[in-house]
């Protein structure tokens, strides 16, 4: 029987093909205009034809610009997984999520539980705190660091390392496409449309509703049946990699507390007491308050949180390294989220807070220097496939922006969709906005490329602005968990050790659903009365 492609192949394959068109689609280039629109000068993007730059050797060339353009995701993956690496060596991973699958086994004493069953509540409860960070802060490349932590979760619960992939990835990906707060996606879409920053809220916040329930519930019905038929996984033969990993006897793991580990908590609560000093009040802004279309609040979330660490980080060194190591790993979370929503962090401080973590770990386990640098370096190895993967995804893009070909083939998209009626108007603009997500999986780039476009002739077809954004925001989101060209997506399936080729058999219905709900969720928005609409 003839093997299926190896993911790099499939790659690559896709790269030349990029290259192929770049043969036979006209260049063209979107460039700014200063125009006149009732007497206020404005800058809009005119397209024009240029001539195309034809690829052919460049196909390898593209390989390494395509690892420069992906190298803060690529440094961020190698970083998070030898500092992972270091933790995951402590076994304190391990600890936590034994003591959490025997603290809700004990729930199942509770009528009402048992019922619904107390993992269908975990995974609901973990798949909607990752939605909900998806939704406010556009998390993504976040979710790369969770796999390395949801997937041996799913696993010793029964499950597969794709329902572990879910948890985290395809719950932040459900909150992205629902977004309500996303700076990233609607802030500077609705800002392009020249539209007050996140109005519309209110059925935005419906639309999330509605997509979660269905996202939740697709992965609670596989869940299901993967606990009862765990040889029906199509991740079965791969999932064999984390089943050993967990083996050991982990009643065995949990020991005493060494002097370093003391040590350790000492100098973090010294750094986070500085901090606090430097940092004593946050604000935390939505929307622009400057304009009166937002508004901030100001706490002192740091010194808080720094005291909660005290606090936690005592009682944990009492009982065992492993669990102040989870007390480490959970306000290392916290101070993520701190960190992106009031301070703005992206990948290279998310990936410094996570070094710091590892390194901290190391030193709590009394490990001396040349230990923690075998296991950051082990981990590196270990998850270097998942960077390489994303470099050569990243080389598709190249090819086609140097080939001049992008900015045509979005104008031949979106010069399409004139003369149509209001629901055609809008499916086809969801339509077009979805493709657009293969070829540019940000977000942020393709809301200032496409909202120029899509914006005016909105107005063209009497179709609501807010409406654009939302086709465009619908557009962006769901593709993102089947688009080779989205680094994220390869980047997860990677250090969870999916083939690309499985996930696109189970994601593809999933795919599919959430395509027809997005639509749908898109009629009431040309045929409706709705507030900011």
């Amino acid at each position: 029987m003839r093997k299926f492609p190896h993911t790099y192949v499939i790659v690559f394959y896709i790269l030349l093909i990029s290259a192929i068109l770049t043969w036979i689609i006209p260049g063209g280039e979107y460039v700014e205009e200063k125009v006149l629109v009732d007497s206020v000068e404005k800058t809009e993007l005119v397209y024009r034809e240029v001539e195309n730059d034809p690829q052919s050797w460049q196909v390898f060339s593209a390989l390494f610009k395509g690892f420069v353009k992906q190298s803060g995701i690529i440094v961020f993956i190698l970083m998070i997984g030898g500092a992972f690496w270091i933790m995951n060596s402590s076994k304190a991973i391990d600890v936590g999520i034994l003591s959490f699958i025997r603290f809700t086994g004990r729930l199942e004493r509770f009528g009402w539980i048992r019922r619904l069953g107390a993992d269908n509540i975990i995974i609901a409860l973990v798949m909607i705190m990752f939605s909900v960070f998806g939704a406010v802060f556009g998390m993504s490349e976040e979710t790369i660091a969770f796999v390395i932590i949801m997937v041996p979760l799913a696993i010793s619960m029964g499950y597969d390392s794709i329902v572990g992939v879910c948890l985290c990835f395809v719950a932040a990906a459900l909150g992205f496409a629902g977004a309500m707060l996303n700076p990233f996606t609607i802030g500077i879409a609705q800002g392009i449309a020249g539209l007050p920053l996140f109005s519309g809220m209110e059925y935005r916040i419906l639309c999330w509703i509605l997509i979660n329930t269905a996202g939740i519930g697709f992965v609670l019905w596989y869940a299901r049946r993967i606990k009862l038929h765990p040889e029906r996984s199509p991740v079965y033969k791969e999932d064999e990699y984390w089943r050993k990993k967990g083996s050991t006897e982990w009643e065995t793991m949990a020991g005493k507390t060494p002097i370093s580990a003391w040590f350790s908590y000492g100098i973090i609560l010294t750094g986070l007491i500085a901090f606090s000093i430097f940092n004593h009040q946050t604000t935390f802004i939505v929307g622009d308050p400057a304009a009166g279309t937002g508004s901030s609040i100001t706490l002192p979330i740091v010194p808080l949180a720094t005291g909660l660490f005290a606090l936690a980080g005592l009682l944990s060194l009492r009982k065992s390294v492993q669990f102040f190591l989870l007390t480490l790993l959970g306000f290392t979370i916290l101070f993520l989220i701190i960190g992106v929503m009031a301070y703005q962090w992206y990948i290279m401080k998310i990936a410094t807070l996570f070094f710091a973590m590892g390194l901290f770990s190391g030193i709590a386990m009394n490990y001396s220097p040349n230990r923690i640098t075998a296991f950051f370096l082990e981990g590196v190895r270990d998850i270097l496939p998942a960077a390489l993967i994303v470099g050569l995804a990243g080389g598709i893009i190249v090819i086609l922006e140097d080939g001049k070909i992008v900015d045509s083939i979005l104008h031949g998209l979106s010069s399409r969709m004139d003369g149509l009626g209001k629901i055609a108007s809008v499916g086809i603009m969801y339509a077009v906005q979805t493709l657009i997500n293969v070829i540019i999986p940000s977000g942020s780039a393709q809301a200032a490329l496409t909202m120029p476009i899509m914006a005016p002739f909105s107005d063209l077809v009497d179709i609501s602005r807010q409406a654009t954004v939302m086709v465009y925001q619908f557009g962006d989101g769901f593709t993102n968990m089947i688009t080779p060209t989205s680094g994220v997506l390869i980047g997860v399936l990677g250090v969870a050790r999916i083939p690309y080729e499985k996930w696109v058999k189970w994601v593809a219905p999933f795919m599919i659903i959430l395509l027809i709900l997005g639509f749908l969720l898109l009629i009431p928005t040309v045929t409706m009365n709705l507030k900011g609409f």
